[in-house]
């Protein structure tokens, strides 16, 4: 399954430094436009999914959702974390088409 290697991918951005995870810092990363693609577990509350769908939609920002916020935290390496941004475009272009193959 390539969720895996998304996951793995988004590892790899956040070592790199081209993530942020938590709310918070991924709402400042979108706002500041160097947020280029906006990962958000499904099982975020409905009040945090509508404000980060609606500052990606207002920003034009693509979001795409993740099974759980334990598989996105894991993919960090931390624990479990609602919300993602990749702030390199060549990171998120990788990892949408890696999620869109899953």
């Amino acid at each position: 399954m390539n969720g895996n290697r998304a996951m793995s991918f988004l590892g790899l951005a956040n070592r790199a430094g081209k993530a942020v995870s938590g709310e918070e810092l991924v709402l400042k990363e979108v706002r500041s436009g160097r947020a280029k693609l906006v990962l958000l577990s499904k099982d975020a509350s409905s009040n945090t999914s509508k404000k980060v769908l609606d500052k990606c939609r207002f920003y034009n920002v693509p979001v795409h959702f993740v099974e759980t916020r334990e598989t996105l935290g894991k993919a960090i390496g931390k624990e479990a974390r609602v919300t993602v941004a990749v702030c390199d475009r060549g990171f998120a272009e990788k990892l949408a088409e890696l999620l869109d193959e899953s």
